[in-house]
């Protein structure tokens, strides 16, 4: 395929999104140009096993799974490139943005697929036994974890949310909680403390985590800096980061409205941006289910609405 600065559309981001985009207006005939970003396949690269996807009866690990989706959007010819954006232009047609390596690229219209960055605590140990125990999402691994201990970093509604789920599937759920309050609303709180196999452990901070290859414990520290400071460990099996996610719309902000927590926002039912001619698909726009499936569903609807924008302003 001979390289050009122009496409119909350019897709910015290389997850489950961003690859269903490509898929989708690549077979519009749209010959899209997809930047795959710091991190191409997402985050479900540094998931192990997947088993919630439709289409793997067995199972599949993150990073074959976008190894698929990125083979079948090639397979139809969309121009995969590696590389970030660094400045978009959106102030009129066609739109101009620029890439990490000073390259300038026209679009007609342009999706936004750059996914959302879990928030962790900044320790090392975190990257050492990530997959292997370590895990931001329940949802996607929480039943490797049946009948084991685990522990979830956070105090507000999703932490407990997704406390509340593990314990339908783990012996014993930790909820590592650093205020001496929960933040989470008052019937989640309830159902958090009422339930027999969740301990939450108030005032505690995560100080570093262990084990021989996979995670075995972790170290805490509750009341730290006062005269009730206590270090111990708990065994646990699994360690679920609940702090919230950050979604990667830096860049953007000067054209794109974002809500107060940084989630594009869609002022309709369909996948466009304040901005017309800018679509929005996947977890940048997505605060509440941030699932691969619903990642890749809302790709799709992105590639629609750019074909159908295309068509109805050529």
């Amino acid at each position: 395929m001979s390289k050009t600065n122009y496409t119909k559309c350019l897709i910015i981001g290389g997850g489950p999104a961003g690859y269903t985009a490509a898929i989708y207006t690549s077979r519009a005939n749209l010959m899209p140009i997809l930047y795959e970003g710091m991190q191409p396949g997402g985050q479900l690269t540094t998931t192990t096993e997947v088993e919630n996807f439709p289409g793997y009866p067995e199972g599949v690990t993150g990073p074959q799974l976008m190894e698929d989706l990125r083979k079948q959007a090639e397979r139809f010819g969309a121009d995969l490139r590696s590389g970030q954006i660094e400045k978009v232009n959106f102030d009129h047609r066609p739109f101009i943005v620029t890439t990490d390596s000073g390259e300038e690229i026209q679009a007609e219209t342009v999706i936004i697929a750059t996914g959302a960055s879990a928030r962790y605590l900044g320790l090392p140990d975190e990257q050492e036994y990530m997959g292997m125990g370590v895990s931001a999402c329940a949802t996607c691994d929480g039943f490797f974890y049946r009948k084991k201990k685990v522990a979830v970093v956070g105090g507000g509604d999703t932490a407990c949310e997704e406390a509340l789920y593990l314990s339908s599937l783990a012996e014993k759920v930790y909820l590592i909680v650093r205020k001496d309050y929960l933040r989470a609303s008052k019937v989640m709180q309830r159902r958090v403390l009422d339930k027999e196999n969740i301990t939450v452990l108030f005032n505690t901070n995560t100080v570093g985590l262990f084990g021989d290859e996979v995670l075995e414990g972790a170290k805490l520290v509750e009341n730290a800096g006062t005269e009730k400071e206590q270090h111990y460990e708990i065994s646990i099996d699994g360690f679920f980061l609940a702090i919230g996610h950050t979604p990667n719309t830096e860049v953007f902000k000067p054209y794109i409205a974002t809500d107060e927590q940084g989630y594009i926002v869609l002022p309709t039912a369909t996948t466009a941006t304040n901005v017309e001619g800018v679509f929005a698909a996947g977890d940048v726009a997505d605060s509440r289910y941030q699932q691969a499936i619903t990642a890749a569903g809302s790709g799709c609807r992105a590639a629609i609405d750019a074909e159908r924008y295309i068509m109805e302003h050529e």
